[in-house]
């Protein structure tokens, strides 16, 4: 994943406003959102509207050529690596909630397109674009039982273990070229799919390699309070990128939620629920209980990650029921904030700032995030608990 230093600025310029609208919300209570409907007007029907998402996105979005989808609504053709892996997955969050085989056909064409737009492989030079292929291929095979997934998500693994070294104490690299630098995004889905292949082969190297990489993480990133860090020695200076990235709290509290799967172990489930509920409580992360906008690019994609990750966390049913419920409640306050007032109707595009309609073009990213959002929401409203 090419970070955009444009849109790192404009984070830090955003940031600023934050701050000022954290002083005002310390004392208050959490949640802010309370129990309060988003809107009395909006029949929340997610699954309907994650049905219409997923064609618009389809329609709107898909190349020329078929074989992979673009960055924006308006002209932007460019093809991006990583956001096709999120595509994938939502891809398949739709044929889990459906069984329909047009999702199906769409996720094979999906993965056999990113091959041939990659240049006929499914490697590239970012060791967390190719994890979360490999999530998103390990999951597609899981749901379907095709083995062209499991394939790709194996050729991905092996050479996604290739950046393990010790610089830093161990961990993943970032990239190929900055073997140095490492980080949250590196690592934790690495330690999620190293979990989720154990679960299904049993091969114990797998099962070791998730544990080992999470003590790294655990014990380099993650801070006393709850919340992990974004990386360390991007600069080659050795010192930690103090950045609360809402994606990196997801990924994180998967890997620990998936180790726990593996090994039945506590500590990882508790880490699992401190994770989560430090970043619902977070008023950087989420200010007034809402996700924050984290622009688009790159950042369009994070929070959908988050809530992702923090899906599962809720439906964890050995997770303490008063955490569960917390958790659930944010998670709808999300949705129904973006449902209400975060899509525009009839084109069914997404904002980066939930709260507000999308204005100018919409990024592949931010559209995705959105569509895992109101998919996350359809899976909650069907399990009972919106």
């Amino acid at each position: 994943m090419i970070i955009d230093i444009k849109n790192i600025k404009r984070f830090a310029l955003m940031c600023t406003a934050t701050l000022v609208l954290t002083s005002c919300l310390k004392d208050k209570p959490f949640p802010l959102y309370g129990d309060k409907a988003v809107s009395q007007k909006f029949d929340f029907t997610y699954s309907k509207t994650a049905d219409t998402l997923q064609d618009k996105t389809y329609s709107t979005f898909l190349s020329a050529n078929g074989n992979y989808f673009v960055a924006n609504n308006q002209g932007n053709t460019t093809y991006n690596y990583w956001p096709q892996a999120h595509t994938l997955d939502a891809f398949t969050d739709a044929y889990l909630r459906t069984k329909s085989d047009v999702y199906k056909q769409r996720m094979k064409s999906l993965l056999t397109g990113t091959y041939k737009a990659n240049g006929n492989r499914y490697e590239n030079d970012y060791y967390d674009d190719m994890e979360w292929l490999a999530l998103a291929s390990l999951r597609a095979y899981q749901a379907t039982n095709d083995a062209d997934y499991l394939t790709a998500a194996k050729t991905l693994w092996t050479d996604i273990k290739k950046g393990k070294n010790d610089q830093q104490g161990g961990g993943i690299a970032w990239r190929k070229s900055q073997l140095g630098y490492k980080n949250t995004p590196a690592n934790a889905p690495a330690i999620i799919f190293a979990a989720r292949l154990y679960q299904l082969e049993k091969n114990q190297a797998d099962l070791d390699l998730a544990k080992e990489l999470y003590s790294w993480l655990k014990g380099k990133l993650f801070n006393a309070s709850g919340i992990v860090w974004d990386g360390v020695n991007s600069k080659g200076d050795g010192a930690i990128d103090k950045n609360k990235f809402t994606y990196n709290q997801g990924v994180f509290m998967g890997a620990a939620l998936e180790l726990y799967n593996a090994t039945g172990d506590a500590s990882y489930l508790n880490d699992a629920a401190t994770n989560a509920t430090a970043t619902t409580k977070d008023l950087d992360i989420a200010p007034g209980g809402l996700l924050r906008n984290e622009g688009q690019g790159d950042g369009g994609l994070f929070k959908g990650i988050l809530v992702r990750y923090l899906t599962l966390v809720a439906l964890k049913q050995d997770v303490p029921s008063a955490s569960r419920d917390a958790y659930v409640a944010f998670l709808k306050y999300n949705a129904e904030t973006l449902f209400a007032k975060g899509i525009s109707r009839p084109d069914f595009m997404v904002s980066p700032d939930w709260k507000t309609k999308p204005s100018g073009a919409t990024d592949l990213t931010t559209q995705i995030s959105g569509v895992t959002t109101i998919e996350a929401a359809a899976v909650l409203k069907a399990a009972g608990k919106l």
